[in-house]
């Protein structure tokens, strides 16, 4: 009688983050939990296009955060911007602010339906205890949210605090063991 295989264990988003497909500016499909956050190191915003408000400014600074790190984006750490306004913001409409911002390659710009957005919204935690205020998008809350998924850390901050400070706070996710996880699936390719 062969040994008892062992259970795989459970990532620590799994049964917490939802797994709606999204689009991505480039109108890729992804899946919020299996594509964009297990397993990996993020950075998240909300924003919406024709933003006069906030979005112009946590854009430019996120820039900022994004030079600051190296070419580590979309290698080893992923930025994410995701819309509040998706009946807007569709993958053309985030592909043009992409291009009208000169936001370079590894940062993902997404969209997807009202409702699956509003939960993954809720579920990062960019929301206001403020009923009245969080039903107005045009006040949205002004921070990113960063993680490790496959730490199961997660904190958050002014998204217009300063690039270095940012950069630090990110860069403190990713932790030794993070590391070598890393390294094991660089091995096993």
């Amino acid at each position: 009688m062969p040994p008892p295989r062992e259970a795989k264990p459970l990532r620590p988003g799994a049964s917490y983050f939802p797994n709606f497909v999204l689009r991505t500016h480039e109108n890729r499909p992804v899946r919020f939990y299996d594509d964009l956050i297990a397993g990996k190191i993020v950075v998240i915003n909300m924003m919406y296009a024709k933003c006069d408000g906030i979005c112009p400014g946590v854009t430019s600074n996120l820039k900022r955060v994004r030079e600051a790190l190296n070419g580590r984006v979309g290698r080893d750490i992923f930025m994410y911007s995701l819309t509040l306004q998706p009946e807007q913001d569709s993958p053309d409409a985030l592909r043009h602010y992409v291009g009208m911002n000169k936001i370079a390659p590894g940062w993902d710009f997404l969209t997807g339906e009202r409702s699956e957005m509003e939960v993954i919204r809720r579920k990062l935690g960019f929301v206001n205890p403020d009923p009245a205020a969080d039903a107005d998008r045009t006040q949205h809350t002004g921070l990113i949210r960063y993680g490790n998924e496959t730490l199961d850390r997660w904190a958050a901050c002014p998204a217009l605090a300063n690039p270095e400070q940012i950069v630090n706070a990110i860069q403190s996710m990713d932790t030794w063991e993070t590391k070598q996880a890393r390294l094991g699936a660089a091995g096993a390719a």
